[in-house]
């Protein structure tokens, strides 16, 4: 991803990169690996308290967007500039926002101006224990008949905001907070 990216429109962004609901791949699980230890190898394993694989490539049998979704949590007194220049050499971009002020983190890769390059990766940082995600995770890996309600929504739903992310995401809203709130311990 080049900083030309920036400049564009969500509108053109999400003709560049639609929404893409795949059946699962067996080797979405060898590719988090991989890059898994890539990353441990460019950051050092001493500020990385865990990395997970989440989101629904991390779900066996369930659609998703080839995307891998990576979370690392880091330890509060890591140095963010480093761990976003030691990213950048492999490729990741971070992508700034005002709405996850630091430790919270995107970094993305395999997106160019001219559309995805190679496997697309979304690495989300953050401090350690905070992630709900991964507890919804979990419950669908624990209750395939709920993955499998959720991918059928995912596949309606890709088709119908195949170029807008933003309404594609709004739209999943209210069955992941339904999910997340069976599935995690603190709210149960």
């Amino acid at each position: 991803m080049t900083k030309t990216l920036f400049g564009l429109s969500d509108k053109e962004l999400w003709k560049l990169f639609p929404i893409v609901v795949s059946e699962y791949q067996e080797n979405w699980t060898e590719i988090y690996e991989t890059e898994k230890a890539l990353l441990e190898k460019q950051i050092g394993s001493d500020k990385i308290l865990r990395i997970s694989h989440f989101g629904s490539t991390a779900v066996p049998g369930l659609s998703a967007k080839p995307i891998i979704d990576i979370l690392i949590e880091i330890s509060a007194d890591a140095n963010f500039n480093h761990l976003a220049q030691s990213l950048g050499q492999i490729d990741y971009l971070h992508v700034k926002s005002e709405s996850e002020p630091y430790p919270n983190a995107v970094f993305l890769k395999g997106y160019a101006p001219d559309g995805f390059c190679g496997q697309a990766f979304h690495l989300h940082v953050r401090n350690f224990g905070n992630w709900d995600e991964l507890h919804f995770r979990d419950y669908l890996q624990q209750h395939p008949e709920v993955a499998e309600e959720y991918g059928r929504l995912k596949n309606t739903l890709g088709q119908k905001f195949k170029f807008d992310r933003d309404s594609y995401s709004a739209a999943k809203t209210d069955f992941v907070h339904r999910i997340t709130e069976l599935s995690n311990p603190k709210t149960a």
